[in-house]
């Protein structure tokens, strides 16, 4: 026979439990609904979101050549899957401090000081690495790209295709300047220090010029663009290390 406190304990945690669920659902609920009212005050100016996204490409096409639609949806279904992804980008300040509500109160004061301004550069740096490759890469890599076509061949870009890569694109640099990010986690955790970190220089160079080399499309400069703000953030991240880690955590095994 189930002695009462075993019940009580029972009973406590299954309304623990159903508390906490209703309460990420009501954070959930809060996130989609803050992405579907940016999408629907996005609907009307689709086409114009598209045309400023097109624009590194379609500036540097010859003239007379222009992007085209292969399927018949296509020029209503990709400015609007673009207006999902920009809604999508706006609302990641809402969609994390939902998240940070729902976790932050299991976390002891310290995790709490360190997760913060984490959490605000991340979403900062993947920013900052999405304009970075609209801004620069983008029309270094396109006026490359067009300079190498080929005699006789007219270049013609699916609108659809065009948005996947530039998504892609958008998405590889924006985690690529996430490194301080990572770098401050590592330490944190335990996995390195900061003298393991300054040893590592040198790899973290080669590594640099290894990753871009494979995500920027085929043209040196892309590449360069992409290496050196990687490696710096590095150097940046060091100095977070520095700054947010404890020093008696940093420090160990030196």
């Amino acid at each position: 026979m189930t002695s009462p406190d075993v019940g009580g304990i029972a009973e406590d945690l299954q309304s623990g439990v159903f508390t906490h669920l209703l309460e990420l659902r009501s954070r959930l609920i809060k996130a989609v609904a803050t992405v579907l009212l940016l999408l629907l005050a996005l609907v009307p100016v689709t086409n114009r979101l598209y045309s400023l996204l097109a624009e590194p490409l379609v500036a540097r096409l010859p003239h007379g050549a222009h992007l085209i639609a292969t399927e018949v949806t296509s020029p209503f279904l990709t400015p609007l899957k673009l207006a999902f992804y920009v809604a999508l980008l706006v609302s990641m300040p809402m969609i994390l401090y939902q998240l940070w509500a729902f976790v932050s109160p299991g976390l002891y004061q310290k995790e709490k000081r360190l997760a913060r301004p984490l959490l605000v550069a991340a979403l900062l740096l993947f920013y900052v690495g999405c304009a970075f490759a609209y801004l620069l890469v983008l029309p270094a890599a396109f006026r490359f790209l067009t300079a190498m076509t080929p005699g006789g061949v007219e270049m013609m870009t699916d609108i659809s295709h065009y948005l996947d890569f530039v998504m892609l694109v958008f998405f590889a640099f924006g985690l690529c300047f996430e490194v301080p990010v990572a770098v401050v986690i590592l330490a944190a955790v335990g996995v390195v220090n900061l003298a393991t970190l300054r040893k590592s220089r040198r790899y973290a160079i080669v590594g640099a010029f290894a990753l871009s080399a494979f995500i920027t499309p085929p043209d040196i400069a892309s590449m360069i663009m992409l290496a050196v703000p990687m490696y710096l953030l590095y150097e940046l991240g060091m100095l977070a290390v520095r700054w947010l880690v404890a020093p008696a955590k940093v420090d160990a095994g030196d």
